[in-house]
Formats: structure tokens, sequence, C-alpha cells
């Protein structure tokens, strides 16, 4: 006997990348963390942090990661919501937005936990699928009628990023919330942030975890109208972020010239590894994230990603439709993109 809801007794749960143990010696380019630390302000912070921090309850409103992400960013801190990485902020956006049987609409191939979250709300997913060259499909999306349209710029796992006008059209064309998930913007050559000005239905999600070194911290942000945040307020936790959290991200947010400096270290190496890769007879998809899309000549990708792990290098491999034949593959430094090339040239 079950004592789970039905949805939840046939749902298949997210599976996060593979995490090695702590201290184990590879080369980890399978979750698109950056390959550089955080700000120096933001260690200080978190090294100096007083016991009083810890023994209080943290600000239930994250006031002052608003306060530094409103100077960041260039908006009002109304605007502005905080929560424990950008996965709980979609979690928010499913229960505020999604009742049981309502749609939700996402291109495909993209960030799985769309689907995930609508299985578990007992929603009902409606994946269009990208073309080739993942250009939006836009008319598809909007006929899709979801109640939330979840579209990933840049998108995971091909890297690409889509024009504000093509967001901006879609947005005027569904008949809920466009929620832009920009968890990799700080790679990528514009943002969409300016919709939220335009639009009263479009959310922005951002996250700390990848521009600013910071995946182990767990802080996202919800960008949009106050009206529009006025649900999400509704549902979050009461005290979804914690001292420290509020404490060293506010401090990363205000060191914008530290996160910029190490994006264009990434962006840099970007276009090496893909050329690399390419030399060794991939095919590269364009990205404007800190990874790559890459098939291998052969289209034995499962066969690669297996074989690069027996010599301690991690990439990420799905055993997903029309990703089966691909690797998605964090951009590292430069001397671990050399040893993955290295490594993969002795494989082929």
């Amino acid at each position: 006997m079950s004592y789970f809801r039905k949805n939840i007794d046939s749902l298949q749960a997210y599976v996060p990348g593979e995490q090695p143990p702590a201290g184990a010696k590879v080369i980890k380019l399978n979750t698109n963390e950056n390959p550089y630390p955080p700000s120096p302000r933001a260690m200080e912070v978190l090294s100096s942090l007083p016991a009083e921090a810890l023994r209080r309850y943290p600000d239930p409103l994250a006031r002052q990661v608003r306060a530094a992400a409103s100077e960041a960013l260039g908006l009002p801190a109304d605007w502005i919501l905080a929560g424990n990485g950008s996965d709980e902020i979609l979690a928010m956006i499913m229960r505020a937005f999604v009742g049981e049987g309502g749609a939700v609409a996402y291109p495909m191939p993209t960030y799985v936990l769309y689907r995930t979250l609508s299985e578990i709300q007992n929603a009902r997913p409606v994946e269009v699928p990208y073309p080739e060259d993942y250009q939006l499909p836009l008319d598809q999306l909007a006929r899709a009628g979801g109640q939330v349209t979840f579209v990933a710029s840049p998108n995971s796992p091909s890297g690409t990023s889509y024009p504000l006008e093509q967001l901006d059209q879609l947005a005027g064309k569904i008949p809920g919330v466009l929620a832009v998930d920009e968890a990799y913007v700080d790679f990528a050559g514009a943002s969409a942030l300016e919709l939220v000005r335009r639009r009263d239905n479009v959310i922005i999600l951002r996250t700390l975890s990848k521009g600013y070194s910071l995946a182990g911290l767990r802080l996202g942000l919800a960008l949009a109208q106050p009206g529009l945040l006025e649900g999400l307020w509704k549902v979050k936790d009461s005290y979804n972020l914690d001292a420290a959290t509020i404490a060293v991200g506010s401090a990363a947010l205000t060191d914008q010239a530290w996160k910029n400096a190490n994006a264009d270290k990434v962006k840099a190496s970007r276009a090496r590894l893909a050329a690399g890769l390419e030399k060794l007879g991939f095919k590269v998809w364009p990205s404007q994230s800190n990874f790559l899309l890459a098939r291998p000549a052969a289209g034995d990708a499962e066969r690669i990603y297996r074989s690069l792990k027996d010599r301690g290098i991690l990439v990420r491999y799905f055993k997903e439709p029309r990703l089966d034949d691909k690797l998605r593959i964090t951009v590292g430094t430069d001397q671990q993109n050399q040893a993955l090339l290295a490594a993969l040239g002795q494989l082929l």
C-alpha cells in the first residue's frame, strides 16, 4: 500500500549531475560550476560571520540581498524576490500560478526540472520540440496555452540565447506567465531584463551559482513587477534564506568587477575549447553559456562519457531522446580543458 499521491508514485525524480566525494581527484566538467573562486569580498564576509547571525532567525524578506541586487541590476528592490537557488523560485512559480491539471509549456530539450516540477504539481507538461538549430519555436509555444511558459535563455543543454524581441513577442501571445530562466546570462552577450519593465506577465530568474561561483551557497533571484511577485511572497517558505547566504550573497553582488572578469575568462576558454573539440571531429553548437553541447563524429557519446569517467574526467551525458548521442561539457580552466582534449584525442 502506498501513502503517496498517485502522481508522486509515478514520478521520475530529477537526477542532478554526479557529485564526486570530497577530495576526489577528478576534473569535474559535468554540472556547469564556475572554475574560478568567488569574490574575495564574499569570502571575507563568510570568514567573519558573527555567532549572533546564526543564533537568530534570518531576515525573512532578505532585504540586504535585494538591496544589493537592486544596485547591481538597476531594478527597485520591491521588484526582486530572493530564493534558495533559482530552483526554489521555479517551485514557487509552479505553486503560485499552476493548478492541478493546468498546462506548463516549455521547449525541449531543456532543463528537465521544469518537467519534474510540473509532475509534482500534477500539472500537464506541454513539451514543444526545438528544431535542430535550437531556435525558439515561438508560435508553437504560444499555441500551447501554458499557465506558465518556461524559456531558458541561454538554454541548457544547447547554450542558445534568444533575442529580447522574440521573448517580448512570446510574452504578448501567451495567456499566462512567461518565466525566462537566465541562469547562464553572465556568459551571454545580452539579457531579457528589460522585459520586466515592458510586460506585467514576465518573471526573469537569476542565480549566483554560475557567474558568481556560489553554487554551494544556493541563492537565486526572481525579477518582476511587484504585482506578479505578490503571489510568490505568499507561497515561499518563511525563512527560505539562511543568514550566511544573505550576508555572503549580498557581498558577492556588490563585486560585479570580479564576477565579470571571471565570466570573461570563461568565455575566452569556451572559444578555445570549442575549436579543440571541432578539430577532433565533434559538432559543437554555438554557446552563450559556460558549457558546450558537442556530438562526437560517431555519435558514441555514452562510450566516451564512460571512458572519460574511467580517466577521472566527468562530463554530462543525458540518456534522453535527441541528447543520447551528445555530451554537455562544462568550460573549465584552460588546464582542465586541455586535459579533456588530450584524453579525447587518445579515445578517438
